[in-house]
């Protein structure tokens, strides 16, 4: 891409990361393959006790490309995994890539609706999920004609046989046994459909042919599928090591951030395993177990979103925590504020880390993070200076204008990183990725930000209307078509309220139609329908019945008006 005509008042902050890098043309797969081929006997993973080898891990994937070729799965076909981090999603996540089919990565929390969905926008012929979550599979199977294949894994599937039988007696006595009539393909049985080592595989896919569906809002807050490339993927693993010159080949990542967010698919498993770096993978936690981990493992990196670091401050018992580990710790999903990040260094501080937190911003549209605070200088309320042959620039809300510096407007971006299109969505994709007079495509992300004259990027806040919950983002009108399907649902409302733990939470005001009168029974109804229909994570924390909500003067429901009588009861 030729930015000839960009500006880079960044250029001098960038100490010994450079500006421009070199990058494979191999696939997700091919990349993985050639990192174990370098480092054979480094562990590529790690899961509750148990190490993965890379060369292991690469003849798992193979075995599973086979299986998939077996199964049926071509060039171009989606698969979906709906899986938390576990050995079994990182094989099947590079298997898929490997066939040159295109994995689907979803949240495994996300409701039956929300699966529905996912399934039918991108045409899945083929999913798989834990057995805990096979109910929710089944009971919209007959909704997603396209899917053809359930395999259904367990965690046991991936246990020592003494951490297996641990299992069976703790956790999986809570899975409701599947029936054995049913027509899915366990995982063990799958695996075996790719023993036969004389099954051809694909020939190597190119670094610019599709590789994984991540789902965000795009400009509307509608969900969209977004289209990201090999190179997409490769380019920010070579990135995040360049802005990272302390990392070396050994080096643990904990990935406790879920593989079907850009952050923790892209920067804590894939931008390790393309580097030799370890990953200790995590299938769910909590903030008290999320220490025991630091303490058990000693990672050298993790990456989290601010409620992650609120949380650990909230603990106590850590005094003999010991940090020294530690050579990066990377915040991202939302914003740090000023008071949380004094807070958390001075906690790295007393538990012997020498470094501090530093903040980053990015769009899945761009994978994940594309902008980050220097490893060796920082400035207050800044997110930092664009990775290497990455862009950015502020232009006028609206426009391709570019604003001078210090001037807030719009956050563009254009880089490797930057994505293929939103699946299905042409309008949309034109809306976000525009050219502008440069001749170069931006994608206009949304946001408002400042640049200042050294190219240190001030994150201001969303244009879209958006709720970010422990980093994960909630989109209202998603919330409010479902609460609006409820019979006795007239109108409904959703904002974020502010709260001290998950930076926002979930708030619904709801309309009832004529007939119907708000009580305790009511809530508690609706509040029923929402969990099976809504993700945990987007579940609304309160329901507030009105007799008609604020409108604005063209008769549209005036959020901001709400929000603004949340905030002021909140002082």
């Amino acid at each position: 891409m030729s930015n000839n005509t960009a500006r880079m008042p960044w250029a001098h902050s960038c100490g010994d990361v450079p500006l421009n890098l070199n990058y494979s043309g191999r696939s997700l797969s091919g990349e993985v393959f050639a990192t174990a081929e370098k480092y054979p006997d480094y562990i590529a993973y790690e899961f509750m006790g148990a190490t993965t080898s890379y060369k292991d891990a690469a003849k798992a994937i193979q075995r599973c490309a086979r299986a998939l070729v077996r199964l049926g799965i071509k060039e171009g076909d989606k698969v979906t995994i709906c899986l938390p981090n576990c050995p079994q999603a990182v094989t099947m996540f590079y298997a898929v890539n490997m066939v040159g089919a295109i994995a689907n990565m979803i949240h495994p929390l996300s409701s039956e609706h929300e699966i529905a969905f996912y399934l039918n926008d991108s045409q899945s012929v083929a999913a798989i999920t834990l057995d805990r979550f096979y109910g929710k599979f089944e009971s919209i199977r007959k909704d997603s004609p396209s899917l053809k294949y359930l395999i259904i894994t367990s965690i046991a599937d991936a246990l020592t046989p003494i951490m297996k039988v641990g299992y069976s007696l703790t956790q999986g006595r809570q899975v409701k046994k599947i029936p054995k009539d049913t027509d899915i393909v366990r995982w063990s049985a799958f695996m075996k459909l790719g023993d036969d080592e004389n099954i051809e595989l694909p020939t190597e896919k190119h670094a610019e042919d599709p590789a994984v569906v991540l789902y965000s809002g795009g400009t509307t807050g509608v969900t969209k599928g977004i289209l990201l490339s090999n190179l997409n993927f490769n380019a920010l693993g070579a990135q995040i090591v360049a802005t990272n010159p302390m990392f070396a080949p050994g080096d643990k990542m904990l990935a406790i951030m879920p593989m079907f967010h850009g952050f923790g698919l892209g920067v804590s498993i894939h931008s390790m395993l393309v580097n030799g770096g370890e990953c200790i993978l995590v299938p769910q936690f909590t903030p008290k177990t999320y220490a025991q981990l630091l303490s058990r493992y000693k990672p050298n990196f993790i990456a989290g979103v601010p409620t992650l670091f609120e949380a650990l401050l909230r603990i106590d018992g850590l005094e003999k925590l010991d940090l020294s580990c530690l050579k990066g710790v990377f915040s991202g999903g939302d914003s740090l504020s000023a008071e949380l990040k004094k807070r958390f260094d001075a906690f790295l501080k007393a538990h012997k880390a020498t470094i501090e937190v530093r903040e980053g911003y990015g769009t899945t549209e761009c994978v994940t993070a594309s902008c980050l605070t220097p490893y060796h200088m920082s400035r207050a309320g800044s997110i930092g200076i664009p990775f290497p042959d990455t862009f950015y620039k502020i232009v006028k809300v609206g426009t391709t204008e570019e604003v001078p510096y210090g001037t807030e407007g719009e956050i563009c971006l254009s880089g490797p990183t930057m994505m293929l299109e939103y699946v299905n969505q042409p309008e949309e994709t034109a809306n976000t990725l525009r050219i502008h007079g440069d001749g170069i495509t931006w994608v206009h992300t949304g946001d408002l930000g400042i640049m200042d004259e050294d190219g240190f990027i001030y994150f201001r806040q969303r244009i879209k209307r958006m709720i970010i919950t422990s980093g994960y983002n909630v989109y209202p009108s998603q919330i409010e078509n479902i609460l609006d399907a409820h019979e006795h649902i007239h109108l409904s409302c959703v904002i974020g309220v502010r709260d001290p733990y998950k930076m926002q939470k979930v708030k619904a005001f709801v309309v009832l139609k004529p007939g119907y009168e708000p009580s305790e029974e009511m809530k508690a109804e609706i509040l029923e329908y929402c969990k099976k229909n809504i993700a945990k994570y987007a579940m609304p924390y309160d329901i507030e019945f009105r007799d008609e909500l604020p409108k604005t003067l063209v008769g549209k429901v005036a959020y901001r008006v709400l929000e603004e009588e949340e905030i002021a009861k909140a002082c």
